[in-house]
């Protein structure tokens, strides 16, 4: 089907192309938002900057087309033959040193096979470009070596015009064995990219074919000249290319540069997803050799059960990473390490990810949809509009993960979870439900750990003062009563210094409200004591809370407050869901529906060594400790 014909009836409202011809037809820039290709042949196909938004590709065939494949099998063939043919000059010129004729010579053809013996288990071990430096430095060692051997022995010998004879030989046999080493890393290179391109091209059978070409002209070439040795040295140096060519197309990283080459030839030609937006596409089963994906859109993209996927050019995306690749393509991830990876935008839809630690990764925007992710570990994990519907939570460790009110949790399936992660100073994982013998029920979790999201955090980091901070986070409310402010935590952290966060209305202005707050708060600590008491009597009561309140985050290592709301001048008398952690000898787990004021400043002071779980219709609840 040409590609007018599926622009017209997409048009008309036809969004069904499974099973369709496209090959080599192009979509450059085209709506194709929900089109099904599944089944469908794109090999060639150009959607190059296209929307396919949601798009089908199941099962479809992409890459090259046939006479693009041939193309470069018969490529990579010649330059493998061509290879060949070069290499037989390396093993001319070593043997050519040895010969009873060219006995001034005979130290450089010593010095070469060093050199050749460097470069080849260096390359072997490290690399080809770690192998073509240490041939490098092999060849300043040996060439001054076998000059300074030469210009001894001249000098021993007769006089001046031996030595000058003696000084040209070496430097000719140095250069014969720089140009050696040259010609042999050049042949090994052109050789290991000629293997390379013909198996990303058309298959493991390809490498065969490319090989035998390549040693037929190495020693056809020395047949002619008549030289076994020759043969000998041009063939090592021919399948040392074509082991390298092979092992970089085995995810080896030591010569990564190989596998990138041959894979952007091989895609030359091929399906081409450039540019476009994949967005929660769908390549379930595809078959995607030699396709273009750079600077392509993949967030939600499926690709489970994607065959070559790691033939693909990938870009700057996810799919250049080896863990990530094989990760999206299995949908399995039990027991590994994916911590700190750019895991942004990856669908890992029904994924098992138990025992798993994904700590300090990012996964927003990831589709984590019927996920497993028991005992997983989350910590400072990134999830802003990761999508967790569905997903099991129960013992996974999610300290200071980043969710959001993008983050979507309905019908996350959990019964406990655990606040931090467990070191030998502190192995108290502090697990909720606190009681280890209660779980939460079906919908609990997402309620009890919804975010605070879109929050206005005021940072104070010297000469702390709770009055006038109350004051003037009251005049911050009274002033912007649209922003919607509501004091949602207090921290003191380190030593004079303290945090006050207030949730905000969407769309406010954060840093217009923080100018305002603190020159407020630098004019009220600059008030006389007299000033400060008439602006206090002027102002509501309720201050006074607040006031002590902040007093008490002071005077503790961690408090934690929720819903402390503030409107205009109305400020509630109750304030619900405060809860102190960290509190020095005591523990304060959770307070209801009670009086803000009961909570705060002398009446929490008094308390030590106590337990108080609960306030509730104004009774305070304390179990002792001893």
């Amino acid at each position: 089907m040409k590609a007018s014909e599926v622009l017209r009836r997409y048009k008309d409202g036809r969004r069904d192309f499974t099973g369709e011809c496209l090959r080599g037809q192009s979509f450059k820039g085209m709506n194709l938002v929900g089109a099904d290709f599944s089944g469908a042949d794109i090999r060639g196909a150009n959607f190059t900057n296209a929307n396919l938004r949601g798009a089908k590709f199941c099962e479809a065939k992409a890459g090259l087309q046939k006479r693009w494949a041939v193309f470069l099998v018969v490529a990579s063939w010649l330059v493998s033959a061509l290879s060949g043919f070069f290499s037989i000059w390396i093993g001319a010129s070593v043997e050519w040193a040895f010969s009873p004729e060219n006995t001034e010579f005979f130290t450089a053809g010593i010095a070469s096979l060093i050199v050749l013996a460097v470069f080849s288990i260096v390359a072997i071990r490290k690399g080809l470009v770690a192998g073509a430096g240490a041939g490098a430095a092999a060849v300043t060692v040996t060439g001054a070596g076998a000059g300074a051997t030469a210009v001894a022995a001249a000098v021993a010998a007769t006089g001046a015009v031996a030595v000058a004879l003696a000084a040209a030989v070496a430097i000719t046999g140095a250069g014969l064995v720089a140009v050696t080493l040259a010609i042999a890393v050049a042949v090994v290179a052109t050789g290991a990219a000629a293997i390379a391109v013909a198996v990303v091209a058309t298959g493991a059978a390809a490498i065969a074919v490319a090989a035998a070409l390549a040693v037929a002209a190495a020693l056809a070439v020395a047949a002619a000249l008549g030289g076994a040795g020759a043969a000998a040295v041009a063939g090592a140096v021919v399948l040392l290319g074509v082991y390298l060519g092979w092992r970089s197309l085995k995810e080896d990283e030591r010569d990564a540069w190989i596998r990138a080459v041959a894979i952007a030839f091989a895609a030359i030609g091929g399906t081409s997803f450039r540019g476009a937006d994949l967005t929660d596409a769908d390549f379930t089963a595809a078959r995607l050799k030699s396709t273009d994906f750079r600077k392509a859109i993949l967030t939600r993209t499926c690709w489970h059960n994607a065959n070559k996927l790691d033939r693909v050019r990938p870009g700057a995306s996810y799919l250049s990473s080896v863990t990530v690749r094989e990760l999206v393509r299995t949908l399995q991830g039990q027991e590994k390490n994916f911590c700190h990876l750019p895991l942004r935008g990856v669908n890992l839809q029904e994924a098992n990810l138990a025992d798993t630690s994904f700590a300090g990764a990012d996964l927003n925007k990831a589709n984590l949809q019927d996920a497993d992710l028991s005992r997983a570990i989350l910590v400072q994990t990134q999830l802003d509009e990761a999508d967790l519907t569905g997903a099991t939570l129960t013992g996974a460790t999610i300290e200071d993960w980043g969710i959001t009110s993008h983050t979507q949790l309905q019908g996350v399936r959990c019964r406990y979870v655990f606040m931090r992660l467990p070191t030998k100073d502190d192995p108290n994982p502090r697990r909720k439900p606190d009681n280890w013998d209660e779980e939460f029920e079906d919908g609990d979790f997402a309620d009890f750990i919804k975010p605070i999201v879109d929050t206005l955090d005021l940072y104070h980091n010297q000469g702390v003062d709770p009055r006038a901070i109350a004051i003037s986070f009251k005049q911050l409310a009274e002033n912007n009563p649209d922003a919607e402010l509501e004091i949602v935590a207090m921290e003191k952290r380190g030593r004079d210094k303290f945090l006050l966060r207030a949730a905000t209305a969407p769309d406010v202005d954060h840093s217009k409200l923080n100018a305002e707050y603190f020159t407020t708060y630098n004019r009220m600590k600059e008030l006389a004591e007299a000033e400060v008491q008439a602006l206090l009597a002027e102002k509501d009561s309720r201050i006074s809370s607040l006031e002590n309140m902040i007093q008490t985050a002071l005077q503790r290592p961690s408090f934690y407050a929720q819903n402390y709301h503030h409107q205009g001048d109305n400020m509630p008398d109750k304030s619900s869901d405060i809860s102190i952690n960290n509190v020095t000898d005591s523990k304060i787990s959770g307070v209801a529906g009670s009086e803000s004021t009961a909570v705060a400043g002398e009446n929490l002071t008094d308390v030590a060594g106590g337990d108080i779980k609960r306030i509730e219709n104004g009774e305070l609840r304390i179990n002792n400790e001893q």
